[in-house]
């Protein structure tokens, strides 16, 4: 008997994968050990689930813009992965169920953001804040002297 081929993909579960970018806040009455404990929980999740950590970042305790359950600072802490979009639903669930968690926010990322949070681990774009700004300062050093010299 001959062999049918299959045209169907043999692995369906890359075929949804995007990149996504989650920032978490944590209550602030969790301790360092607390909340580093549930930081590599979320990240075990991720991987756990065929997920890649592109990068991640630990904000530390910062001020709220606004108090949340009468709390003024949280821990912030950004993760910026690779995953199959049906994942998002699991991590969400997981996120909801946590009492340490505050708040949380899932934004899927375009080629543009992904290229964007490249140049700035880069440091490319800090490198063209930088000029930017020596320029402008030598522009109002210059406007200064010819101040002075009237």
């Amino acid at each position: 008997m001959d062999k049918v081929l299959s045209l169907q993909p043999q692995n369906t579960h890359s075929m949804n994968t995007q990149q996504y970018e989650t920032v978490i806040i944590l209550t602030p009455v969790l301790s360092e050990q607390q909340m580093q404990d549930a930081v590599a929980g979320y990240r075990g999740l991720i991987t756990e689930n065929g997920g890649e950590i592109v990068h991640e970042e630990n904000w530390g305790l910062t001020k709220l813009a606004y108090p949340i359950d009468k709390k003024g600072t949280g821990f912030y802490h950004l993760f910026e992965y690779k995953a199959d979009s049906q994942f998002i639903k699991t991590l969400e669930v997981a996120f909801r169920r946590d009492e340490r968690l505050m708040r949380f926010l899932t934004v899927k990322m375009d080629k543009w953001s992904m290229e964007f949070n490249q140049k700035k681990r880069n440091g490319e774009l800090h490198g063209q804040k930088m000029e930017a700004a020596a320029k402008a300062a030598a522009k109002k050093k210059v406007e200064l002297e010819v101040e002075d010299d009237e």
